[in-house]
C-alpha cells in the first residue's frame, strides 16, 4: 500500500483511549494536558488521502535516513574540540558533506567514563577529567536526556530527533512533545555515533585536553595535514581552564547572564497528586510520572525550575576539586520514587561585578569567578567526600535548621546545613519567595517532605565567546567556530546539537560542499 497524500489530525483522548491508539496507529506528536481536573492526552496521528488512520504496519518511511560519506581520503578536514552533543552532531554533519572530522575530547570514552562516575557516586574520589561533565557525550550523557528546546529558530529540530533515533533511541523521541531518552540509554547511542564517525573515516582522540600548546598547533597554518583547517569549539559549560587559556591567547570572551540556585527533591507521589489531581496509579502507568515547569519574578529577576527530572536522581556534577555541584538525571522509565528539579535565580553580569569574590584583572571573568566561589562555598558547607549541604524545603523558606533530613536520591549523601544563611542574598531571598509563589499555584509544594541541595550552578554557561552572526566564526579569531553551551549559544542537548550542525553547515558552505 502506498499513499499519494499524507496528512494528520489531532485527537483529544483519555489516557486509556490514547494508549489504545498508540498501540495501533502511527503517531506524529503526543502531549499530556493536565491543566484541568480530568487528564487528557493530545495525539496527532497520520491519515491517508481518504482520511483513514494509518496503521503502524503501513510502509510509510518515518524519515529520510542519513547518508554519511566515506571521508578517509577527503580533501577537506575540520577539527572539533569537545565530543558533547554540539561536537558529535557537527562531526556527523561534516561527514554527510564529505568533510573529515578530527575530534579532541579531554575525557574518556563513555564506557570508561561510567566507571569513574560510579566511583564518584560511592565517594571514592573525583576524576577531574572524567565525570558527569567531561567525557564522551558531554554533560548530557548522564542526565535525563531531554530532547526539547524552546527556540524554534535554531534549525531542524526534527532532524536531531531522527538522528538520535537512527543511532538507537526509542521510537517515542520522534513524536513526544517533551521527548527524553534516559541516562541508561544514552551511552549506547553515543557509542554508536562514535563508531559511525570512525567507520566513515573520522578521528576521535580521547583524554586529550586542548591546552595552550595544542591550541597553537591546531591554529597553525603550518600543521601538516591540518594546516588552515577550521576549528569547531564545542567545549561545554564546565571547561573553565580552557576558557582562561583561550582568553590568554587573545580569543575574545565576555561575561554572560546565567542562573544559579539549588536542586529540590520531592516524593514523586506528591508531585503526581499536585500535577495530576490525585489520579489512580493505573493512569500514571499510562501517561508517566508528572513533571512541572514553574516560573515567577522576584525583585526584578526570574526564578524558575530547570531540568525537572520526574522519577529521577540527584547526582554530583562538579568537575574540580573542593567544589560541590548538583544536577539531576533519570533513566528512560523515570520510575524512581523521587522527583527533582533545579530551582534557579537569574544572574546578570552586573549583579556580580561588586561581589567580594570577584577578582578584576584581564584574565578573569566576573561571572565565572562568582560561579566558582559559590561552588566552593557549597563544598565547605558539605563534606569532603562529595556529600552535599541540604535543608528541608520549608525550613529553608522559614529560616531554621533541619535537625534531620528526609530520604534522598543523592548517592554520596547529604549533611544538614543552613543554606538560608550562606547562599548570597540575591539568590537565597529570591528562592525563598519563589517557593512561596510556587506553593500558591500548587498548594502543598512547599513542604518539609521536600529537601533542597546546593548548589545548582551549571544550568548554563557563565561565559560567551562572541561570534559573527553570519559566518558563526569568532569575532577575534578567524577560522574558529564557537558553538554549543560552552560558547554561550545553547542550553541543552537539542539546542547544542543544532548549534553544532549549524557550525558544520557553515564550514561546508565555505568549501562549497
Amino acid at each position: 500500500m502506498s499513499f499519494l497524500y499524507m496528512g494528520n489530525v489531532q485527537l483529544i483522548l483519555s489516557p486509556y483511549e490514547a494508549h489504545e491508539a498508540e498501540q495501533k496507529y502511527r503517531i506524529v506528536k503526543r502531549s499530556v494536558d493536565a491543566r484541568q481536573r480530568e487528564l487528557k492526552v493530545l495525539l496527532t496521528i497520520l491519515v491517508d488521502e481518504q482520511g483513514r488512520k494509518v496503521e503502524r504496519e503501513a510502509p510509510i518511511p518515518l524519515y529520510e535516513p542519513p547518508h554519511f560519506q566515506d571521508v578517509h581520503n577527503a580533501e577537506h578536514s575540520a577539527v572539533i574540540v569537545g565530543a558533547g552533543p554540539a561536537g558529535l552532531f557537527a562531526a556527523l554533519t561534516l561527514q554527510e558533506h564529505g568533510i573529515r572530522p578530527v575530534i579532541y575530547e579531554r575525557g574518556k570514552e563513555v564506557s570508561a567514563r561510567k566507571v569513574d562516575i560510579a566511583r564518584l557516586n560511592r565517594n571514592q574520589g573525583l576524576n577531574t577529567e572524567s565525570n558527569y561533565c567531561f567525557g564522551e557525550g558531554g554533560a548530557g550523557t548522564f542526565s535525563d536526556g531531554k530532547l526539547f528546546s524552546r527556540s524554534k529558530k535554531r534549525g531542524n529540530m526534527q532532524r536531531v530527533m531522527e538522528l538520535f533515533h537512527h543511532f538507537g533511541a526509542q521510537d517515542n523521541v520522534l513524536y513526544e512533545a517533551h521527548a527524553h531518552i534516559g541516562s541508561d540509554k544514552l551511552p549506547s547511542i553515543i557509542r554508536a555515533m562514535r563508531e559511525c564517525i570512525i567507520a566513515h573515516g573520522g578521528e576521535i582522540h580521547f583524554e586529550t585536553c586542548v591546552d595552550k600548546g595544542l591550541f597553537h598547533s591546531l591554529s597553525s597554518p603550518s600543521l601538516r595535514g591540518l594546516g588552515g583547517v577550521p576549528i569547531i569549539l564545542s567545549i561545554g559549560h564546565s571547561a573553565h581552564d580552557t576558557y582562561r587559556m583561550l582568553l590568554s591567547e587573545g580569543v575574545r570572551l565576555e561575561p554572560k547572564g546565567f542562573a544559579m540556585g539549588v536542586r529540590v527533591e520531592h516524593p514523586q507521589a506528591l508531585i503526581n497528586r499536585l500535577m495530576y489531581h490525585n489520579p489512580p496509579q493505573e493512569i500514571i502507568d499510562l501517561v508517566g510520572n508528572a513533571s512541572y515547569s514553574l516560573v515567577t519574578q522576584v525583585q526584578g529577576r526570574g526564578v524558575y525550575s530547570f531540568c525537572m527530572c520526574p522519577g529521577g536522581h540527584i547526582v554530583p556534577a562538579g568537575s574540580s576539586a573542593e567544589s560541590c555541584v548538583v544536577n539531576g538525571m533519570s533513566a528512560s522509565h523515570r520510575n524512581s520514587p523521587y522527583a527533582n528539579s533545579g530551582m534557579v535565580v537569574e544572574i546578570r553580569p552586573e549583579d556580580v561585578l561588586n561581589a567580594e569574590c570577584v577578582m578584576h584583572n584581564a584574565q578573569r571573568i566576573p561571572t565565572l569567578e562568582f560561579q566558582e566561589w559559590l561552588e566552593h562555598e557549597a563544598f565547605l558547607h558539605g563534606a569532603p567526600e562529595s556529600q552535599a549541604p541540604a535543608q528541608r524545603l520549608r525550613d529553608f523558606v522559614e529560616g531554621r535548621k533541619s535537625p534531620d533530613l528526609p530520604a534522598c536520591s543523592y548517592l554520596p549523601g547529604v549533611v544538614s546545613s543552613r543554606l538560608d544563611e550562606w547562599l548570597p542574598a540575591q539568590i537565597g531571598t529570591r528562592l525563598q519567595q519563589g517557593f512561596r509563589d510556587f506553593d500558591r499555584k500548587y498548594r502543598g509544594f512547599l513542604t518539609n517532605e521536600a529537601v533542597i541541595l546546593g548548589v545548582e550552578s551549571r544550568s548554563s554557561s557563565a561565559v560567551r565567546i562572541p561570534r559573527d552572526p553570519e559566518t558563526l566564526q569568532s569575532v577575534s579569531t578567524p577560522n574558529l567556530y564557537p558553538c554549543g553551551e560552552g560558547a554561550g549559544y545553547a542550553g541543552g542537548i537539542t539546542s547544542s546539537a543544532l548549534d553544532g550542525i549549524n557550525a558544520a553547515l557553515k564550514i561546508a558552505e565555505k568549501y562549497n560542499l
